[in-house]
C-alpha cells in the first residue's frame, strides 16, 4: 500500500496510483511543503536543489488541476536545457501514467518541421527551451491563449546561461491569468525580481536549502553509466572488488525487487528490504545482512531507516538518491567505528549535475572511476583460485584423489590437465556472462578552452561560438564548466578535429580562443 504520507497531500487518486505504482514510499521536503500550496492554486517559488523531487512536485500539481477535455496548450515547462527538457516530460508521463494528457517536447538541435508537425495536435503541456519556443512563437506554430500553467525550471542556470531576456520575453506573451510556479537552486537578484514582476502578490515561498554537510571517513567514488549497462557495471564492481558487506541503495520499492531477483539469478549471496515487505521479512533480511549469512542487503531509504550495523565496507548507490540528506544518510551506514568504508555511485550523463550538487553541499569530492574491465576481474578471480588450490595443498586432504590424477597423467599432459581445472574453477566464480571488455562507451573527448567567466563568456556565447564556426548539433556538447579564465567541454570524439580546426584562434568577444584536449588530471574535473 502507498504511504499515508503521500495520501496526505491531496492528490488526485489516479497520481496517487502512478506513485504507487512507481514505488515511492514516502515524499520528499520539497514535494511535503509545495504540494498542498500548489493544489490551492498559489503561484510558488521554490528553492530547492537539483534531484530533490521538485519536478515530481510541480507535475503532481499541474496534472491534479489540469481540466481533461479542454483544447488547447494548458501547461509550459521553460528549461534551461535539452536534457530537462526531455526529463521533464518523462516525469509528467510517469505521473501522469493514469491521466491521458499530451505532452510535448521542443528544443535545438532537432528539425523544427518534426515539432510543427506534432504541434498540429491538441497537446496539453509543452516542455521546451527558451530558444526553441520563441522561436515557435515567431512563426506563428506555437501560442498559449488558454494558458493556465507556466513552470520556471532552473531559473538560475537559464539565467548562467545567458537566456534570462529568453525567457522575459515568451513571458510578456502569457495570459495573466495563471498558475506560475519557479523553481531555481540560488535565488540571485535578477531571478527575484522576475518573481516579482510576474508572479501574484501572495505567491509562496520555499525554501529547502541545507547546512553544508560533511561524510567523514568514507573514500567516495562514481561509475559513468548508461542506464541498460547499470546492472552489469554492479555485477563487475562486485566481482572485482568483492566486498566483504555491501548496502545497496535503489530508489524505489519495484527497484530493490528487481535486483535482488536479478542478483539471486547470478548466484549472488543477497537479500533485501522495502516498505511493502512485512516487518517479519525485514527483520529477517537485517538479521541475515547482520550475521553475515548474506553478503549484500539491497534496500530503499526508508527501509533502510535505523540501520547501525558495524562491519558494512560498501555502501552502492545503484540510483542516485533524490537529495543530499538522503546521500549523506546512506553513505554514514558505512565509515563507522574509526573505519574508512567506500561509497560508490552509478551516474548517468543526465544525472551529472545532481551529482555536482551533492559534492558541493557535503564540500568533499567524489572521484571518478574506471568501469572494471574483464582483465581486471579474470586477475582477480584467478588469484582466489590459485590461494584455494594453495590453501588445499598446504592440508594434505587430498589424497583420496591421487588415483584419479595418476588415471589422467596416463593420457594427458598434467600442464594441461591443471589448466582445464583452473578454468572450471574460475568459471564457478563468475556470476555475470561478461561478453566486452571495455563497456564505458568512450567516444567522447574533454576539450580545455582558454577562456572563461573574465572574458564574460557564458554557455550560450560559448555554444553559438561553436554553431557558429562548425556545422555539429551542440546539443551534444555537454558537461560545460565555465572557470574563472578557462573553460571545459565534453563533446564526441567525432567532433574533436572539426572543432579544434574550425574554432581554434578565433577571435570571442575580443579574445582570441585556443583550444586543446584537456590534460588527464583536469579531465576528473
Amino acid at each position: 500500500m502507498i504511504d499515508n504520507k503521500f495520501k496526505e497531500l491531496g492528490l488526485k487518486s489516479f497520481i496517487l496510483r502512478a506513485i504507487e505504482y512507481l514505488g515511492f514510499e514516502e515524499p520528499s521536503q520539497i514535494q511535503t511543503e509545495s504540494i498542498p500550496l500548489g493544489l490551492k492554486g498559489y503561484d510558488l517559488i521554490g528553492q530547492a536543489q537539483t534531484g530533490t523531487g521538485k519536478t515530481m512536485a510541480f507535475a503532481s500539481i499541474v496534472l491534479s488541476n489540469m481540466e481533461k477535455n479542454k483544447k488547447g496548450i494548458k501547461t509550459l515547462v521553460i528549461t534551461p536545457t535539452r536534457e530537462l527538457a526531455i526529463q521533464v516530460q518523462e516525469e509528467f508521463r510517469k505521473v501522469g501514467k493514469y491521466a491521458y494528457f499530451r505532452s510535448l517536447c521542443v528544443y535545438g538541435g532537432q528539425p523544427i518541421e518534426m515539432q510543427i508537425r506534432s504541434l498540429q495536435y491538441d497537446q496539453d503541456i509543452i516542455v521546451g527551451t527558451p530558444g526553441r519556443i520563441l522561436d515557435h512563437i515567431s512563426r506563428g506554430t506555437l501560442s498559449f491563449p488558454d494558458l493556465k500553467f507556466l513552470i520556471i525550471d532552473e531559473a538560475d542556470e537559464m539565467l548562467n546561461m545567458g537566456f534570462i531576456e529568453d525567457v522575459n520575453e515568451i513571458i510578456k506573451g502569457l495570459p495573466v491569468d495563471r498558475q506560475t510556479m519557479l523553481f531555481s537552486a540560488t535565488m540571485p537578484q535578477e531571478i527575484r525580481d522576475l518573481s516579482r514582476r510576474y508572479m501574484k502578490n501572495d505567491r509562496k515561498y520555499i525554501s529547502i536549502v541545507k547546512n553544508s554537510m560533511t561524510v567523514d571517513k568514507v573514500n567516495q567514488y562514481f561509475y559513468e553509466t548508461k542506464d541498460n549497462y547499470r546492472f552489469e557495471i554492479l555485477c563487475r564492481i562486485l566481482d572485482r572488488d568483492e566486498p566483504e558487506s555491501a548496502l545497496i541503495f535503489c530508489k524505489t520499492k519495484k527497484g530493490v525487487d528487481e535486483l535482488i531477483s536479478s542478483l539471486l539469478d547470478r548466484g549472488y549471496s543477497v537479500d533485501g528490504m522495502h516498505g511493502d515487505m512485512t516487518q517479519s521479512k525485514r527483520l529477517s533480511a537485517l538479521s541475515k545482512f547482520k550475521n553475515k549469512t548474506v553478503d549484500y542487503l539491497v534496500a530503499t531509504d526508508v527501509a533502510a531507516r535505523g540501520i547501525d550495523i558495524e562491519g558494512i565496507s560498501h555502501v552502492i548507490n545503484y540510483d542516485l538518491p533524490q537529495d543530499t540528506e538522503s546521500y549523506v544518510h546512506r553513505v554514514g551506514r558505512t565509515g563507522r567505528a574509526n573505519k574508512e568504508g567506500i561509497a560508490v555511485s552509478l551516474v548517468t550523463p543526465k544525472e551529472y549535475m545532481v551529482l555536482k550538487d551533492i559534492e558541493k553541499n557535503i564540500r568533499s569530492k567524489i572521484y571518478r572511476r574506471e568501469i572494471p574491465t574483464i582483465d581486471e576481474i579474470f586477475l582477480k578471480k584467478s588469484e582466489n583460485v590459485l590461494n584455494t588450490i594453495k590453501e588445499t595443498l598446504s592440508t594434505n586432504d587430498f589424497k583420496e584423489f591421487i588415483p584419479l590424477a595418476l588415471q589422467l597423467d596416463e593420457d594427458y599432459n598434467m600442464i594441461d590437465v591443471s589448466a582445464a581445472l583452473l578454468k572450471l574453477n574460475f568459471q564457478n566464480q563468475l556470476s555475470y556472462d561478461y561478453k566486452e571488455n571495455d563497456i564505458s562507451g568512450k567516444e567522447e573527448v574533454r576539450l580545455f578552452i582558454s577562456i572563461g567567466r573574465s572574458n564574460n563568456l557564458n554557455i550560450k556565447k560559448l555554444l553559438s561560438f561553436i554553431e557558429a564556426n562548425c556545422d555539429i548539433d551542440t546539443d551534444e556538447v555537454r558537461n560545460i564548466r565555465i572557470l574563472e579564465n578557462f573553460s571545459f567541454i565534453t563533446i564526441p570524439e567525432r567532433y574533436k578535429e572539426i572543432i579544434m580546426r574550425n574554432c581554434n584562434y578565433k577571435i570571442l568577444d575580443g579574445a582570441k580562443v585556443r583550444i586543446q584536449l584537456a590534460r588527464p588530471k583536469e579531465n576528473k574535473n
